[in-house]
């Protein structure tokens, strides 16, 4: 998915609480809310087995999106046949997304 595509997704939830950028997700029609719903998933997972290594206790209602930005990542360069011999290329993007939760403050 391209990088474009999904900075507009990821700019809907940033600074927004998890439960209200699930919903803000769960009905977006884009394509790119499956992998930012997921990356924010892992995210929410990740701090609260955190949480309970170091022995206290996170609610999830209290965390936030501290901050989500997406990167470019590595482009894959095709090539699609085209009259008399020539080829133009097509360039499937690809994009990193990272996604920082932290507890309301």
């Amino acid at each position: 998915m391209s990088p474009r595509k999904m900075r507009l997704i990821v700019d809907l939830i940033r600074g927004r609480g998890v439960n209200e950028a699930y919903s803000i997700l769960k009905f977006s029609k884009k394509a790119a809310t499956t992998p930012v719903e997921k990356t924010l998933r892992s995210a929410v997972a990740n701090a609260t087995q955190k949480a309970e290594a170091a022995g206290s206790f996170l609610d999830v209602d209290d965390l936030v999106v501290r901050e989500a930005y997406v990167n470019e990542g590595r482009t894959l360069k095709r090539f699609s046949p085209r009259a008399m011999g020539r080829a133009t290329p097509i360039l499937k993007r690809t994009s990193h997304v990272t996604i920082i939760v932290d507890r309301k403050e």
